[in-house]
């Protein structure tokens, strides 16, 4: 895993801008703090920040390498998880290798197939090919949208970075919001547009998605989306191949040349993940896998059940520990640090994000740093096999709107009355927009067709906010962490696996349930959906309540003229009486505002002047 930014500009001569340039690459040191490199060959500026997991000695970016008449510069932030496969199809092509890492692979699979190699690759990645003769430049992320790769276009010239901070870098790239950017950021926060960077100007390429500039037209395309077709396994059939693609998609991602980890929760998904990478290593004569699982300070003494968190995560480790034998780890948060962390988190996103659940990711990986680089985590199963409660319940299933935010009006509340007058209907048609553009069968029964606007909605939508912040708050830490779920594959396989299936035994995951049943303990099958763990410690409010509190009495800052002071205190002294989250089961009152305290630094810390 590492960073990439970029310069592209045919009227400058980017020699001269090796401070620019500089800046750039340290703003995304900590994606890569092993080394660094550059390539300047105007009209393109290359940078690459390392962080060495495959081939520590021979992977060095950027990456040159020639094919027939075809000269090529790579840099890559990613895995690949078929390099053997592609390394020996291209050798039989006539390509030879100088070392085994797959940057070397990806940039032999562009000089031969082009474009079209980017189809062939099972992993996880953004990269940049700068193309020596042709002078092109192309661009590609992967199938599910793991790494990210934002971009600023301008009049003869492009910028592009891993992260927004990086481009920021640049004085071409403006630090400002405009309107589209507010009503991201206040009424679908902290999750956005697909392809939508906020800041005026700068935007994502898609996940399946691909780009070629040549200083003069910039043409995106498509290479991966979700499509319906027939589902041919019957239930005994469909058990056993989810079970193969998992075990095929954790095991591919254990492949590294530095020791790996799993986080723990308990959960089925985690477990999973852990009990195959135990079997892996015991097969392999390999040290028992070591597993990481996190807490916060006085949570057993505060902790409350509710549909959404019904068991605490304490119960349940322990007992899948014990069954694999593995070396467990437990990482307890300080509600302090926790409140701290919010400016580092915010940082590490660059946009206000999912506040303590991504400040409490943040201190976690920084603890895990001190002895892993690599580890494995079990992301999003729940919203590619229904593991959340939306799918489950037909009133909130049908209801015209986000799941995961049903209701606008606490994000109303807490603006001045006037500003952004048509965010209702921006968000409404964002929905529709993806409802309208899932793949169906003409077959399909109203139920289905609605599951799969379901599955469209939560992989555009919350998989991508969950993968920003798993890829942000990791990386801030050089910490590198696989997500197997994420496998294309699996992802093309459960969009198109009947709900009756899905939902075996009429439970959440239910075929995942099944697949992987005496395998792992009856108690870890069985236990139902737990999210992410939060504080409960009513502390966490308070140290909230007191910083918006300063920021609302201080009339300083720019957020402040936009916020409504009424609605923020009516939360303030009334926490409970929310009827609906701001986004998700795990941002409520506190988290509310946890997000105007990021929302504040945000506007002062990156400069943003609203036009």
């Amino acid at each position: 895993m590492c960073a990439i930014a970029g310069w592209y500009d045919s009227d400058i001569d980017l020699r001269d801008c090796s401070d620019i340039l500089s800046a750039m690459s340290q703003a995304v040191e900590r994606r890569g703090p092993d080394s660094s490199g550059m390539l300047i060959e105007n009209p393109i500026a290359l940078l690459h920040r390392r962080l060495a997991v495959i081939d520590v000695e021979g992977g060095l970016q950027p990456m040159t390498k020639s094919f027939g008449r075809k000269k090529c510069t790579i840099i890559y932030n990613g895995e690949l998880y078929n390099t053997s496969e592609l390394r020996s199809e291209l050798q039989t092509k006539g390509m030879s290798f100088d070392t085994h890492s797959d940057t070397e692979v990806i940039l032999a699979a562009y000089l031969y197939w082009g474009e079209y190699c980017i189809s062939r690759f099972n992993g996880i990645f953004a990269f940049a090919v700068w193309d020596h003769r042709e002078r092109t430049l192309f661009l590609a992320r992967d199938r599910i949208g793991v790494k990210p790769l934002f971009y600023y276009r301008y009049e003869g010239g492009l910028v592009f970075a891993s992260e927004i901070k990086a481009m920021l870098k640049n004085p071409l790239v403006p630090k400002k919001v405009g309107e589209r950017g507010l009503m991201e950021l206040f009424f679908l926060g902290p999750g956005r547009t697909p392809g939508q960077g906020v800041f005026e100007g700068i935007q994502e390429l898609l996940p399946g998605e691909y780009a070629v500039y040549d200083g003069d037209r910039f043409v995106r395309k498509r290479y991966f989306r979700l499509n319906a077709h027939d589902h041919e396994e019957d239930a005994a059939g469909t058990v056993i191949k989810v079970r193969e693609l998992l075990q095929d998609s954790i095991e591919r991602q254990l492949v590294s040349d530095v020791p790996l980890f799993t986080f723990l929760s308990g959960g089925l998904d985690s477990s999973i993940i852990s009990y195959v990478a135990s079997e892996y290593n015991k097969r392999n004569g390999m040290k028992a896998i070591d597993t990481y699982s996190v807490d916060y300070v006085d949570n057993d003494r505060y902790f409350k059940k509710s549909l959404f968190q019904p068991t605490p995560d304490s119960e349940f480790i322990g007992t899948m520990s014990d069954a694999i034998q593995s070396c467990h780890h437990n990482v307890t948060i300080y509600n302090y640090d926790l409140f701290s962390a919010l400016e580092q988190a915010l940082e590490a996103r660059d946009l206000p994000g999912m506040v303590d659940v991504d400040s409490s990711l943040l201190l976690f990986a920084r603890e895990i740093k001190k002895d892993f680089t690599v580890g494995l985590s079990g992301e999003c199963a729940d919203e590619l096999f229904g593991g959340y409660p939306w799918y489950h319940n037909p009133k909130i299933l049908y209801e015209e709107t986000f799941p995961w935010s049903r209701s606008l009006e606490i994000r109303r509340s807490i603006i001045k009355p006037g500003l952004l007058p048509d965010a209702e209907e921006y968000v409404q048609q964002k929905y529709l927009d993806t409802c309208h553009s899932a793949s169906k069968l003409p077959t399909d029964s109203r139920l289905e067709a609605r599951m799969r606007e379901m599955f469209a909605l939560n992989f555009y939508w919350f998989m991508q906010t969950l993968l920003d912040r798993k890829d942000r708050m990791t990386m801030y830490s050089g910490l590198e962490v696989r997500v197997p779920f994420c496998d294309y594959r699996i992802v093309d396989y459960a969009y198109n696996m009947p709900w009756k299936l899905k939902s075996l035994g009429g439970r959440e995951k239910g075929i995942v349930r099944a697949a992987f049943r005496g395998l792992l303990p009856d108690s870890i099958i069985e236990r139902k959906k737990s999210p992410y763990p939060k504080t409960h410690d009513p502390l966490y409010f308070e140290l909230c309540k007191g910083r918006v509190s300063e920021i609302l009495a201080q009339n300083t800052s720019p957020v402040c003229e936009l916020l409504d002071q009424k609605g923020i205190k009516a939360i303030i002294e009334d926490p409970d009486n929310i009827s609906s989250p701001w986004y998700g089961q795990l941002m409520r009152a506190p988290q509310i505002l946890a997000y105007i305290i990021q929302l504040d630094y945000w506007f002062s810390k990156y400069q943003v002047s609203i036009v």
